[in-house]
């Protein structure tokens, strides 16, 4: 489904500011992301209203710690029943692996469809400059397929990465790995904190599954309006 391709950010500090942009979106916007503000603040119980809903639900919380942590985190995350999840790659291989076996396990044990366990890559605010500062021996671009590959040997369903790098991604780790693009902006809008950027078209032409997009649809005079608006771009690509 075409709508499903497009993943609206819910940037918001509280659960009111939340519900009242799922509402003005409608029916247009069918998949959402929750990240570590909105989370912090209104939990499980923004969970529940876009379950109630029917909304589709991927929980940005960019897990990254021990890997006895995370899969013990994970299993408490898989009892939500939301779609998609993620860890950090950058939490290596060991942890990666443990992250996959626990979320499987664990939805197995509830009887529910596991969710997309992804990985991010390298953070799309992150610009060559400010990567080279980390004292990493490659570039942003080889830093990100190396690590996709990695999410790949894991077993996880993909990674969150530039769209572009997506067709890179897409080459080095195949047709059925899922690739999730933030740093997705219609033309003319803003770049605001992002720095490796393109449009919703170009993220599709270059292999993308899913874009995310948050302000220039959560802040937009018409929020709906500025979803069908993507929508449509993304349709003749998608």
């Amino acid at each position: 489904m075409t709508k499903n391709k497009l993943i609206v950010a819910l940037d918001f500090p509280t659960l009111a500011d939340a519900q009242r942009c799922v509402l003005a979106c409608g029916d247009e916007v069918t998949y959402y992301k929750v990240g570590m503000e909105l989370y912090y603040s209104a939990g499980n119980e923004m969970i529940a209203f876009l379950k109630q809903h029917q909304k589709r639900i991927f929980l940005d919380l960019k897990l990254q710690d021990i890997p006895n942590t995370v899969s013990r985190a994970l299993r408490v995350l898989t009892r939500l029943g939301v779609d998609m999840i993620n860890v950090h790659a950058t939490g290596g291989l060991n942890m990666m692996q443990a992250a996959c076996q626990s979320v499987h396990e664990e939805a197995q044990a509830l009887g529910i469809a596991a969710p997309k366990l992804i990985a991010v890559t390298v953070l799309t605010s992150m610009d060559e400059t400010g990567f080279a500062a980390l004292n990493y021996k490659t570039t942003v671009a080889e830093q990100v397929i190396l690590l996709a590959k990695l999410a790949q040997q894991a077993g996880l369903d993909g990674v969150v990465a530039s769209p572009k790098e997506a067709a890179q991604i897409r080459q080095a780790c195949g047709k059925d790995f899922l690739i999730v693009t933030p740093g997705v902006r219609p033309a003319g809008a803003a770049t605001q904190d992002q720095s490796r950027i393109t449009t919703p078209a170009q993220a599709m032409e270059n292999g993308a599954n899913y874009i995310v997009v948050g302000r220039p649809i959560t802040q937009a005079a018409d929020p709906q309006a500025a979803a069908r608006a993507i929508q449509q771009e993304i349709n003749c690509k998608g």
